[in-house]
């Protein structure tokens, strides 16, 4: 669907129904709420685990398989320390800059985003809630300490010298790398150049259980965090989720307490997303620029 399209307004077209329909409801719900998913991050270059068909395209790392060895998380932190560079050079994109127009202009109020990337409070967002954490901050899970994360790469990088050659696709040996970024900000590396990686350990204690302050797939998360999320759709007019398939429970307990109360559920994504007969309006189109659309549609109708 060309979203553009929809806007008659701006293109003297015919609007598309569904679009109309979703700019309405959020129109009559000022200070709506959101839920984003990694689909708002992949015009940013940043992948998402899942194709527009909701299968899981690359395996993520488990919290019981980081937790357990020491080898898991050498190979977890090498993919890291390469993808690291590239993660945090991706830019905030029009959906990003759209949804923060939105909340300037009282169309939506906060953001709980299940996405570790930063790239909301970049483009101006406030109040954002990050479920599942972000990639900033890391935690030693020994000693509890927190680290800032371009601390621990430049530690990283001082243990590891030429290892950062990897994010070019050039081996320490000078050998080609195909290197894939992840949705996590970590890359695809082979296990023989993952051995020769001399991982962290923190630099108060020195355990080798430090951990991105993420939480990972078979993780929880923390319940004070749910709680102030679930508040939220409490009192929300209504719920907008945007770039999700709602395939986890992490996300698609926040849409069935909405629906459970009787608040109008909006949805912008590729694809279908599970539990579809929660939804009021689900428009399947290009997130960016369905996101710029409405928030021009939204500022030609006061």
């Amino acid at each position: 669907m060309d979203v553009y399209a929809v806007r008659s307004p701006i293109l003297g077209r015919v609007p598309d129904p569904v679009f109309t329909a979703l700019a309405e409801t959020l129109h009559a719900h000022p200070g709506t709420l959101v839920l984003t998913g990694a689909g708002i991050s992949t015009e940013s270059g940043i992948p998402d685990y899942r194709g527009p068909d909701g299968t899981r395209r690359v395996q993520p790392m488990e919290h019981g398989e980081f937790v357990a060895t020491s080898a898991a998380r050498q190979r977890y932190w090498a993919r890291s320390f390469v993808g690291w560079g590239r993660f945090t050079q991706a830019e905030p994109n029009v959906g990003h800059e759209a949804l923060a127009r939105l909340q300037r202009a009282g169309r939506v109020g906060a953001v709980i985003t299940q996405n570790v990337d930063g790239l909301h409070q970049r483009a101006g967002t406030r109040e954002v809630i990050e479920l599942h954490g972000s990639l900033a901050e890391v935690t030693c899970l020994a000693c509890g300490a927190r680290i800032d994360r371009d601390f621990l790469q430049a530690l990283m990088a001082e243990a590891n010298p030429g290892f950062a050659a990897l994010a070019t696709g050039t081996a320490p040996d000078g050998s080609q790398v195909t290197s894939q970024i992840r949705p996590d900000g970590d890359i695809v590396l082979a296990d023989a150049v993952v051995e020769g990686f001399v991982q962290p350990v923190c630099p108060y204690c020195g355990s080798d259980r430090v951990k991105p302050d993420v939480v990972f797939f078979g993780g929880s998360v923390p319940k004070e965090r749910v709680e102030r999320c679930f508040a939220l759709t409490d009192a929300a007019p209504a719920l907008l989720v945007l770039g999700t398939s709602l395939q986890v429970m992490s996300g698609l307990r926040f849409v069935r307490r909405a629906a459970s109360h009787g608040i109008p559920v909006l949805a912008i994504t590729r694809g279908p997303v599970r539990g579809q007969e929660l939804v009021t309006h689900h428009l399947d189109a290009p997130l960016g620029s369905s996101l710029a659309a409405l928030a021009n549609w939204s500022s030609n109708h006061g």
